[in-house]
């Protein structure tokens, strides 16, 4: 497999991303390929370059980047977690892809894993160049945000944060200093008794397991404001007649966002399940990958097929 740093431009701003073709691509070849989106607070070289890199080796051109304002990629004030923002990342991913040489531009596909689970979709329901959608761990961030982890929070807790966004706001104004607060607990100790997700997601992000020097696990806290009124999965329905799948660990906290965005979307349709994987587990567990790399290498091999 050959991987090519490469950069693009999405709403005027450089993004930077890593560009995996197989190891038996031969030149003049068009291949079918995948965009991979990585989660919020992640960045190209986590578990969107893990799949990325196991489609490649499964014969696809795949594509990981990160999103602006965020990792290598260029945008100021850095943090900022804008939904129509990554939503724009992964079209103009889309049309990076579709220039390349080795890629047949009627045969690409997406990939959004965790919060890019929700915007891949979001993304696809209007741009028809993605002719097939698959997630991983998908979760509706702005659901997350306004309703708490499962459900059920009190409404106060989001107003409460709306109040404290728009003083962020005023703040970067007035005296230059801009909040960022963390994406997951920073330690184990402050994760004890957090939801699994964000246990876990202490392991995965601030650990030697994935820690990585461009994801520094901050995220700008007036990004509330945009993250609140955005839906991932409302017009999911417009996906069809192209595919859709989406994949969830039978363990995992966030897995009734894909339940019920598969009940909302049309066919073709699939919810695949893997036996015993919590949310962060699917991002790079041994025992848990291969299973959903499998399925989405079928998935992509069945429906990027040639015209």
């Amino acid at each position: 497999m050959q991987q090519t740093s490469v950069s693009f431009k999405s709403d005027g701003l450089s993004l930077s991303g890593n560009l995996y073709v197989p190891g038996d691509y031969v030149e003049g070849d068009r291949r079918p390929a995948v965009v991979t989106s990585h989660p919020f607070g992640g960045v190209k070289e986590q578990t969107a370059g893990l799949y990325a890199q196991k489609l490649a080796a499964e014969g696809f051109v795949t594509l990981a980047f990160d999103t602006a304002y965020q990792g290598a990629s260029e945008g100021e004030p850095r943090g900022l977690e804008n939904p129509s923002a990554r939503a724009e990342d992964i079209r103009s991913a889309v049309t990076y892809l579709s220039t390349c040489s080795q890629v047949d531009p009627d045969r690409i596909g997406a990939l959004g894993i965790c919060a890019s689970g929700g915007y891949v979709p979001f993304a696809a329901t209007t741009d028809h160049r993605i002719k097939a959608v698959a997630t991983v761990s998908a979760a509706d961030i702005g659901t997350l945000f306004r309703d708490g982890l499962g459900g059920g929070q009190d409404p106060q807790v989001l107003a409460d944060m709306l109040d404290a966004s728009a003083k962020a706001r005023t703040a970067e104004a007035t005296s230059g200093v801009f909040r960022l607060d963390p994406v997951v607990p920073d330690t184990p100790r402050e994760a004890e008794g957090a939801p699994t997700l964000y246990r876990e997601g202490t392991d995965y992000y601030r650990t030697r397991r994935a820690q990585h020097p461009n994801s520094p696990n901050r995220y700008l806290f007036r990004s509330v404001d945009q993250i609140a009124q955005y839906s991932s999965f409302d017009l999911i329905h417009l996906i069809a007649p192209r595919p859709l799948l989406m994949i969830a660990g039978t363990e995992a906290d966030t897995a009734y966002f894909s339940r019920e965005a598969v009940e909302k979307a049309h066919e073709p349709k699939e919810l695949f399940l893997v036996e015993g994987a919590t949310h962060i587990d699917l991002y790079d567990k041994e025992a848990y990958v291969p299973t959903a790399v499998a399925k989405l290498s079928g998935f992509f091999k069945e429906h990027l097929t040639a015209a």
